[in-house]
């Protein structure tokens, strides 16, 4: 590695209710064979052994900092590590899953041959039971342009929303927090970290293990709190709309269809009250938005005049088909 290799990388783990994981989260970390390294454990509050494990780590390993504080959810612990942070670099890992022992050694090298202020590595999804492992994340090695990764990033291909396989300049990103008390925190974030970036390298190099458990937040039910993510995309649009008007149609139409999918979720897993107030909030964010063009792709504009005159109608169809489920 050249001289840059002296760049401290501050990695955030919130800690909360994760006792049977997290010993092989952090060693994981710890043995790393990037070593310049500051681990940042907040135990945000954990009411089982977490916060001993804690301690007991960072009695074995100077480069971990423990903070204790009362719950306060996932984006107020990521803020709270992201404050007391002193690496150049930053980085975030969540505390059931695992990491590559090269990972950071390799984003790192490659934000320095690409001249890049994001890197991100490639993810593998792995379940508790024997469903098989996949690849969550597109296979290819690309430097993109601030545009190409805020296309990427609305389109989900080359960029995904998580914040935790990616390596970022700290300078960059500090002061954007999380939403305390929102779910889908990564989606209200990970734009606003695009568009401070001038070059993202991405890497197929597998570096991220991340685990699917039944009690994780994105493995339990659908519930209304799963509405966060129209309004973290009513933002986006917005600041799309703003700053990257070439991209402004296809942002309107990766909200419309998230605005489709919502609505058959909810006819699915809620009671028909619920799912009714679920349709009017749905209706009432695409009133506000013009019915995005699809050049070329006719089922999708056929979809998108559907919804456009009724959208309770058309996520019952979309079930009864499958479609989008």
């Amino acid at each position: 590695m050249n001289s840059m290799s002296a760049m401290k990388i501050s990695i955030i783990i919130p800690v909360y209710k994760v006792e049977p994981y997290l010993d092989k989260c952090i060693s994981s970390i710890v043995n790393q064979t990037y070593t310049n390294l500051e681990i940042i454990l907040v135990d945000d509050g954990s009411p089982d052994q977490c916060p001993q494990m804690c301690d007991a780590w960072a009695e074995k390993d100077a480069r971990i900092r423990v903070i204790h504080k009362e719950n306060g959810g996932l984006s107020d612990a990521r803020n709270t590590g992201m404050a007391v942070a002193t690496g150049e670099l930053m980085t975030f890992v969540d505390s059931d899953d695992w990491i590559d022992p090269d990972m950071y050694k390799h984003l790192y090298q490659r934000m320095v041959e690409d001249h890049s202020d994001i890197a991100a590595c490639g993810v593998q999804m792995v379940w508790e039971d024997e469903t098989p492992p996949r690849i969550l994340t597109r296979m290819g090695n690309h430097v993109l342009s601030k545009e190409e990764a805020m296309q990427a990033i609305i389109e989900e291909s080359w960029l995904k929303q998580p914040v935790w396989y990616k390596l970022y300049k700290t300078n960059l990103i500090k002061d954007i927090l999380f939403p305390v008390g929102k779910y889908h925190e990564d989606v209200f974030w990970s734009y606003q970290a695009v568009d401070r970036a001038n070059k993202i390298s991405i890497s197929d190099h597998i570096g991220y293990y991340y685990l699917q458990r039944n009690g994780s937040i994105m493995g339990e039910e659908y519930s209304l709190k799963r509405l966060d993510a129209i309004e973290a995309k009513v933002q986006r649009h917005a600041y799309i709309k703003e700053n990257f008007p070439a991209l402004e149609n296809l942002s309107a139409k990766d909200l419309w269809f998230t605005c489709i999918y919502q609505g058959q979720m909810a006819l699915r897993n809620l009671d028909g009250e619920s799912a009714k107030r679920v349709i009017a909030y749905l209706e009432k964010n695409l009133a506000r938005m013009p019915l995005p063009s699809c050049t070329g792709n006719l089922k999708e504009t056929v979809w998108l005049a559907m919804s456009n005159t009724n959208l309770l109608k058309t996520c019952k169809i979309r079930n009864t088909l499958r479609i989008g489920l």
